[in-house]
C-alpha cells in the first residue's frame, strides 16, 4: 500500500478548506465523508449560548453548549488529511470542512452547497445512543471533518483511515438538486428537506438598531511623588506585562521540530518573544511568521482608537522577521463583546470599522475570524461584563526564517539602542499598564494617527533586517517605553545606560506612555547606513543610550538619575507574578527554589568535536540503511526524527504499530527501530504503559522486537515517550532484569509537564549514537511529564554508574550534573536524563535531539557559534548511527 513507505519529504504545503475544490470533478458520484469522534451530547446550544448573556434561568442551555476537546483524535484526523494531501494527484479528497458551531447540521450543509445532498443520519458513530436525532443533527462534538471524496476512492480512504485509528463515516451523496435532506433510516422519516439557497445564499439581511453612550471618563490621576522606580514594579506586576513563564513553560514549545521561534529568547530563554515563526519543512529555509495585537484597556478608553492600536501592536510585533511583504500580511480578527448590552452594539461598530479603515490603509486584509457576543452575565441583579476586546493574530509568509530579531541584547557593552517613534513625540496615558496599576483608565488613549508613518517604519525595518543591520529590537506596547528597554536588557542578562532626550512631557508619561514604537540595538558602525535606510523611508531614531555588560538597568533625564537597578533585582520584580502563580500550579517547594534561581549567569556550552554536515554522496546513495521510526496512537515526534535520519544519510519509514499488526511491515528488514515522543493514549495509564503493554501483551509482536533486540546488527534510540517505552520494554539498561529491579522514568516531582530548552553534558559511555561526542556541553530541548529517573534497586544504579551507562545529565550553569531545579527539570538524580545498553547499540534518553539537529531549531546559541558552525552539533547522533551501520 503506497502510503506505508519510506517518508517522502517536499517542500509544499497542502492546503484546502470547505469553501475550495481542490480539483474539478463531476457533482454526482460524490460521497459525504464525515471522520474523527464519535457523537456526544456537546456542545448543543452552543451557536445560540454564544450569543446570549448568561443567566440563572439559563443554566442548562449554558452546560449543554459547553464544548470538550480530545486533542488525541484531533492529531489523528488531521494525520489523515496530511496522508491524503501527500498523495498529490491522488489524494481521494475533494473538499474538506471543520465541523464546529452548529455541528453536523452547519457543516454538512456547507459542504454540500450548492449542489446539495442526501445524508444518512444513523450512520453518525453514537457515543451516546440516547441521543435525539436534534442532538445528533446540532451538537458540537468535536474533532470532526467533512469531505466530498469519489465514490472509487472510498476503500482508499478507509484504508488510511484504518491505520490512523480513526472513524470514517459514509453519510450520503451529492444530488445536485440544491436541498439539503437528511434521512433516518430507524424510522423512514426525513427530519430536515430544506432549499439550500433560502438558509444559505439568500439569507435576508437583518437590520440593528444601535444607540451610544456616552462615558463618563476621568483624567488619570499620576501622584506627583512616584517614582519611576516604583511605577515600574507595579506594572511589572501586572500577569499582562510581568512574566509569562507561569504559562510556556508547560507547553510543547518545539514539537514538530518546524518552530524557528517561540515565546522565549536570549540565553536565560526568558518569555518575551514578539514573534512566532514555523518552517514549512526541514529541508529549506521559507516558513510562516504569525504575532497577536491586543488592546482591551484602550479599547475601555475609545473603541475605534483601541481596534486601531491592536493592528499595530500585531505589526509591530510581526515586523522583527523578514516577511515577503506587507501587503502580503493576512489577519484572523477575533471579536469578544457584550454586544446586545446598551451601547455595546454601537461601540463594537466604530472599532469594527475603525480596524477595516487603518487596514485598507496599509493594504493588509482580514481574512477570517471568529466572535463571542455573550460577553457578560447576569449575577443577581447586576450584570458583569469582560472588557471588550479585538484580538489581531497577523501572519504572512517569510522567505528565510533565519532572518529573526529577538528582543535580547547581543552584543552588550559594543552596541547602542534607538527608539522609532511612531506616535510623532506623543505620550497619551489612557490604557496604559500604569493606569491600571494606579486603579484608573484615563480618558484619551494612543491611536495611530498616522497610518502611512507606520507602514514606512514597517517597511524600513524590514530593509534593516533584510541588510542584517539589527542586533535586537522590541516594540512599546504593554507597560511603555521602561518595559521595552528593561526587557530587552533582562533576556540578553546584561546591563543598559539610558540618557533620555529633553522633553515637555514628565518622565513618568515619557517612560510608561505605550504609543505605538519600537527601539533597536544596533551596532556603532553601522549608524550612518541605519540612518540612511530610515530616512529614506521618512522615518528618524532617536538616540536613546547604550549597552552595558554589567547587570545594571541605569535610566538618566537631563543628567539626573530615575533608575539605577541591578538587571537581576528587575527580572526577579519581573518574575514575581508569575512565581505567586506557579505556586499554585505546581509543586510550590520547586517553584520558590525556580523563584530563587532567576539571577544566573549564561549557560556554558562546550564542542569536543567539529560539527559537519552529512557528505553530499551518502544523501544521494539508493542502496541506504533502514531505520523505522516507530510510532502509536499519540505520538507526535516522527516527522521531526525521520528528518534527522534522513538528513544523516538514513532511509526513514514511517511505521505504525497498526503497520506491525496487521502484517504490512515487520522489522526484519530494518537496521534501526526507534520510538518517538508524544503521549501513547494519551498517557491515560502512565506514560508509555499502552504502547509497551501493545508489544509486550501480543505475542507475535513480542517476538517480532525480541528478535530485532536480538540481532547484533541492528540498533535502537527511544526520546521521551520512547525513552520511557523502552524502560518499560527492559531493553535499557540491559535485559533480563527483574520487574522489581527495573528502571523506570516517572512523574516529574514538579507536578507539571515540563518544557524547556535545558544544558546538557555528554558523558563517555559506549553509545554508538553520542561516539565523538563526550565532554560536549550542549543545549536542547526537554518537553515530558514524567521524566525523574527511579531506580529501585541500588545495586542496579551502581553497576549502571561503574558501567557508564548514562551518556547524557542535566546541568547547572557552572557546568555541573544537577538535582537542582529548573536545571534539571525533572529532579532526576545526579542529573541522569538518558540510559544506553552496555554494548550501546540501544539508547534512551528524555531530552529531544530530533528537535535541535538544525542550527535554526536552537532558541539560543553562543553568537561565536553561530557564525563558526557549519551544522548542528546533535546532528552528529544521528550521523554516527549512519557511520555504525555501514562499518565506517
Amino acid at each position: 500500500r503506497e502510503w506505508v513507505k519510506p517518508i517522502m519529504f517536499s517542500g509544499g504545503i497542502g492546503q484546502m478548506d470547505g469553501r475550495h475544490t481542490v480539483k474539478e470533478e463531476p457533482a454526482r458520484g460524490m460521497l459525504i465523508i464525515q471522520i474523527g469522534g464519535p457523537a456526544y451530547r456537546i456542545g448543543v446550544g452552543g451557536g445560540a449560548a454564544s450569543s446570549l448573556i448568561q443567566e440563572k434561568a439559563r443554566e442548562e442551555l449554558d452546560f449543554n453548549a459547553v464544548q470538550r476537546g480530545n486533542a488525541q483524535m484531533e492529531q489523528k484526523l488531521n494525520r489523515v488529511i496530511r496522508a491524503c494531501i501527500e498523495m498529490g494527484d491522488k489524494n481521494p479528497i475533494l473538499s474538506v470542512h471543520d465541523q464546529g458551531a452548529g455541528g453536523p447540521c452547519n457543516v454538512l450543509t456547507e459542504i454540500v452547497e450548492p449542489a446539495g445532498g442526501r445524508i444518512e443520519i444513523r450512520n453518525i458513530e453514537l457515543g451516546d445512543r440516547t441521543m435525539s436525532v436534534l442532538e445528533i443533527w446540532s451538537a458540537e462534538y468535536q474533532e470532526r471533518n467533512a469531505f466530498l471524496i469519489p465514490a472509487q476512492k472510498l476503500e482508499l480512504l478507509q484504508s488510511i483511515c484504518d491505520r490512523e485509528k480513526v472513524n470514517l463515516e459514509n453519510l450520503g451523496e451529492i444530488t445536485g438538486d440544491g436541498r439539503i435532506v437528511v434521512h433516518d433510516n430507524d424510522d423512514g422519516t426525513t427530519p430536515v428537506d430544506l432549499d439550500l439557497g433560502q438558509i444559505l445564499s439568500n439569507i435576508p439581511q437583518k437590520t440593528f438598531e444601535l444607540e451610544s453612550i456616552k462615558k463618563n471618563l476621568r483624567k488619570l490621576d499620576i501622584p506627583p511623588d512616584l517614582s519611576a522606580e516604583n511605577a515600574l514594579r507595579m506594572v511589572f506586576k501586572l500577569p499582562s506585562v510581568g512574566s509569562k513563564g507561569f504559562l510556556v513553560r508547560k507547553v510543547d514549545r518545539s514539537v514538530t521540530g518546524l518552530i524557528a521561534r517561540q515565546q522565549c529568547c536570549g540565553p536565560l530563554q526568558l518569555p518575551v518573544s514578539d514573534v512566532a515563526v514555523v518552517a514549512q519543512s526541514h529541508f529549506g529555509h521559507t516558513g510562516a511568521a504569525l504575532s497577536i495585537g491586543e488592546q482591551p484597556l484602550k479599547i475601555m478608553v475609545d473603541a475605534a482608537a483601541g481596534a486601531r492600536m491592536s493592528v499595530a501592536e500585531a505589526l509591530t510585533n510581526i515586523v522583527w522577521v523578514k516577511i515577503s511583504d506587507l501587503e502580503d500580511i493576512k489577519c484572523s480578527v477575533n471579536w469578544m463583546w457584550p454586544a446586545k448590552l446598551p451601547g455595546e452594539g454601537a461601540e463594537l461598530l466604530k472599532a469594527a470599522k475603525a480596524l477595516s479603515r487603518l487596514m485598507m490603509d496599509l493594504g493588509i486584509a482580514a481574512d477570517g475570524g471568529k466572535d463571542s457576543v455573550s460577553m457578560a452575565a447576569q449575577v443577581k441583579d447586576e450584570i458583569v461584563k469582560a472588557p471588550n476586546e479585538v484580538v489581531v493574530s497577523a501572519y504572512g509568509s517569510v522567505p528565510d526564517i533565519r532572518k529573526v530579531i529577538t528582543p535580547d541584547i547581543k552584543k552588550p557593552g559594543r552596541s547602542r539602542l534607538a527608539l522609532i517613534d511612531i506616535s510623532g513625540g506623543k505620550n497619551r496615558m489612557g490604557g496604559s499598564a500604569l493606569a491600571q496599576a494606579l486603579g484608573g483608565l484615563g480618558k484619551v488613549c494612543p491611536d495611530v494617527d498616522d497610518p502611512i508613518k507606520l507602514a514606512n517604519t514597517f517597511k524600513a525595518i524590514q530593509n534593516l533586517i533584510g541588510s542584517s543591520l539589527i542586533l535586537a529590537g522590541h516594540d512599546r506596547s504593554d507597560g511603555g517605553l521602561i518595559t521595552t528597554l528593561v526587557e530587552m536588557a533582562m533576556s540578553g542578562n546584561c546591563g543598559i545606560k539610558i540618557d533620555l532626550p529633553p522633553s515637555g512631557d514628565s518622565i513618568i508619561t515619557r517612560l510608561f506612555s505605550e504609543e505605538p514604537g519600537v527601539v533597536i540595538e544596533y551596532d556603532p558602525r553601522d549608524e550612518k547606513e541605519i540612518t540612511k535606510v530610515l530616512s529614506g523611508h521618512g522615518i528618524y531614531m532617536t538616540y536613546l543610550g547604550e549597552t552595558l555588560e554589567e547587570r545594571k538597568v541605569i535610566i538618566l533625564s537631563e543628567g539626573k538619575t530615575v533608575i539605577e537597578k541591578d538587571t537581576g533585582v528587575l527580572l526577579c520584580w519581573w518574575e514575581e507574578t508569575s512565581d505567586k502563580l506557579e505556586k499554585h500550579q505546581m509543586d510550590p517547594g520547586l517553584a520558590m527554589e525556580q523563584a530563587g534561581s532567576h539571577k544566573r549567569n549564561n549557560p556554558e556550552y562546550r564542542l569536543s568535536f567539529t560539527p559537519a554536515g552529512t557528505p553530499e554522496e551518502l544523501l544521494k546513495q539508493k542502496d541506504k540503511p533502514r531505520v523505522a521510526i516507530l510510532r502509536e496512537e499519540g505520538s507526535n515526534g516522527d516527522r521531526e526524527m525521520a528528518s534527522a535520519f534522513h538528513m544523516a544519510g538514513f532511509e526513514a519509514w514511517d511505521v505504525a504499530m497498526s503497520d506491525l499488526l496487521s502484517g504490512i511491515v515487520t522489522l526484519d528488514d530494518f537496521k534501526g527501530a526507534v520510538f518517538v515522543g508524544g503521549f501513547s493514549y494519551a498517557d491515560v495509564l502512565d506514560s508509555a504503559k499502552g504502547w509497551a503493554g501493545t508489544i509486550r501483551f501480543n505475542p507475535g509482536l513480542k517476538r517480532m522486537f525480541d528478535k530485532f533486540y536480538g540481532r547484533s546488527d541492528t540498533f535502537s534510540l527511544g526520546v521521551c515517550n520512547g525513552c520511557q517505552l523502552m524502560a518499560l520494554l527492559g531493553w535499557v539498561p540491559w535485559k533480563g532484569l527483574e520487574e522489581a529491579n527495573q528502571p523506570r522514568f516517572i512523574a516529574n516531582p514538579s507536578g507539571r509537564l515540563e518544557s524547556r530548552w535545558v544544558t546538557v553534558a555528554v558523558n563517555s559511555s559506549p553509545s554508538i549514537m553520542l561516539e565523538g561526542m563526550e565532554g560536549s556541553r550542549l543545549g536542547v530541548w526537554i518537553n515530558h511529564g514524567e521524566g525523574f529517573f527511579n531506580c529501585p534497586d541500588a545495586g542496579t544504579f551502581k553497576k549502571i554508574k561503574k558501567q557508564g551507562l548514562v551518556p547524557v545529565t542535566f546541568l547547572d550553569d557552572m557546568g555541573s550534573p544537577t538535582e537542582k531545579y529548573p536545571f534539571n527539570p525533572n529532579s532526576s538524580p545526579e542529573g541522569i536524563s538518558s540510559l544506553c545498553s552496555p554494548d550501546g547499540r540501544h539508547l534512551a534518553m528524555m531530552p529531544h535531539p530530533e528537535r535541535a539537529f538544525l542550527g535554526w531549531q536552537w532558541p539560543w546559541m553562543p553568537g561565536d557559534w553561530k557564525e563558526k558552525l557549519e551544522a548542528s552539533p546533535w546532528l552528529k547522533m544521528f550521523q554516527n548511527a549512519r557511520k555504525w551501520c555501514s562499518g565506517r
